[in-house]
């Protein structure tokens, strides 16, 4: 059931049951950050953390950590959580293959984090290289229907990298990618993701009213889900695109439950 709230159909569930095992731990803490339970994933994964939980799901944990600290803007701080997750499974496959699929998305996640950290630093150029060298090992390693998070997740920062550089084709294929893979995949939550980072990216193309209508969607359909955060950012989205009173209520109270969920946006 957690992995049908974290990775699947039913991303809004709450309450959680308390899992037994450390993945389950781990899904927990990504199902709550999710719905933007910020305090209740911070403590699940810091738990994990402290654990002696096999190296592939300590990494795990700790990229999700930065996950959370991204979404409000300590992209700094998210850095230090992927080098740890980068460290804890090595930047290279390794000859032993046991437990192989968990270390692959263990390392591609810490990679793309990592990117994704640089981006928010105003490294552009770094998040490409750790963007290539993330492409060239899900080249290496294969599989995309075990690894199709991290082939989406890939998609998502090389969008966000283009949208930074104003590279709105390159942000709108790749987005448009996401959109592709997501829709195969079992869970909400990356198929809403993948449709705002392409509503971002249709503002700077000529058909201005995709954007509207594609972040109007997914204002709508987060809502349905109970994901506050991929709300909250399509609200300022549809507010960015076609200011109204409307769109800025939605985006103030996201905020104000992110809040009250341990979620301060860091300015």
């Amino acid at each position: 059931m957690l992995r049908d709230v974290a990775f699947g159909p039913d991303p809004g569930r709450y309450p959680l049951p308390v899992p037994g095992d450390a993945v389950g731990r781990w899904l927990r803490g990504v199902a709550l950050g999710g719905q933007g339970r910020y305090a209740q994933a911070r403590a699940e994964l810091e738990t994990l953390r402290r654990s002696t939980a096999q190296p592939a799901v300590l990494s795990l944990a700790a990229s999700s950590q930065a996950s959370l600290l991204r979404q409000l803007g300590s992209h700094a701080r998210a850095s230090g959580y992927d080098g740890e997750a980068l460290a804890l499974v090595g930047a290279s496959r390794s000859r032993d293959r046991e437990g192989a699929p968990l270390i692959d998305e263990a390392r591609c996640d810490a990679l793309t984090g990592l990117a994704a950290d640089a981006l928010g630093c105003g490294r552009l150029a770094l998040g490409r290289r750790l963007l290539a060298r993330c492409r060239e090992y899900l080249d290496e390693v294969g599989d995309p229907d075990t690894l199709w998070r991290q082939h989406i997740r890939l998609d998502w920062v090389t969008t966000e990298i283009a949208l930074a550089k104003g590279d709105f084709e390159t942000a709108a294929t790749h987005s448009a990618a996401a959109v592709a893979l997501s829709a195969d995949c079992p869970s909400v939550r990356h198929r809403i993701k993948s449709a705002l980072l392409f509503a971002a990216a249709a503002t700077g193309l000529p058909e201005s009213d995709r954007a509207l209508q594609a972040a109007e969607q997914v204002l709508a359909d987060s809502d349905t889900h109970g994901l506050v955060p991929l709300r909250w950012a399509a609200a300022m989205l549809v507010n960015g695109v076609k200011p109204t009173a409307a769109a800025r209520a939605v985006r103030d109270d996201c905020a104000a439950v992110l809040a009250r969920r341990g979620g301060r946006f860091v300015t």
